[in-house]
């Protein structure tokens, strides 16, 4: 996914310098325009959404069924032979590559406005069906992907998102690995 971002990117780039009428995803937008830019209320910030989206997320499996089972399904495919050390490469790659391709590059090309994010994260929800998942956890997943795509708007950067994501999927993992019979 992220190599599709930055694919993404170098074609809007490319076709943007030859004239057509096509946004450029800039580098800038990326991680802001320095280093510098990373400020305290971001780190504020990704802790927020942290507790957001994983207490919003652990409230519908004590209380949705069907987004219970979808999320246990994914759960189990991709965390049941893990040990320790892996849930952090597990939480960390998709979190970021995802970031990079939906709010990396397929936002900045659309526009970096309400629309645009909504049929962003529309987008990031329809990726999160299938595999056992069923329509209550896409429809969690766009949420989750507006709260993203908010975020990138505030900030300027796919950092915050980037981190509170992988973050999130550290913590729901750590949740599932302690909470289920599934794990070694």
């Amino acid at each position: 996914m992220g190599l599709l971002g930055l694919l993404i990117r170098q074609v809007s780039h490319v076709a943007s310098q030859a004239g057509l009428p096509i946004a450029v995803c800039s580098a800038e937008f990326l991680f802001g325009s320095n280093a510098g830019d990373f400020q305290v209320w971001h780190l504020e910030l990704i802790m927020g959404l942290v507790v957001l989206v994983s207490s919003g997320r652990y409230l519908l499996l004590k209380t949705c069924p069907d987004f219970a089972e979808s999320s246990e399904a994914a759960n189990r495919q991709v965390l049941t032979s893990l040990e320790p050390f892996d849930y952090i490469v597990v939480s960390f790659l998709p979190g970021v590559s995802e970031e990079f391709l939906f709010r990396g590059a397929l936002l900045p090309l659309f526009g970096v406005n309400w629309p645009s994010v909504l049929a962003v994260a529309a987008g990031f929800g329809i990726l999160h069906l299938g595999s056992g998942r069923k329509y209550s956890f896409a429809i969690w997943a766009t949420f989750v992907g507006l709260v993203y795509g908010y975020a990138t708007m505030l900030t300027s950067s796919i950092t915050v998102a980037m981190a509170a994501h992988s973050l999130n999927n550290l913590v729901g993992g750590i949740i599932w690995r302690s909470t289920t019979s599934h794990s070694k």
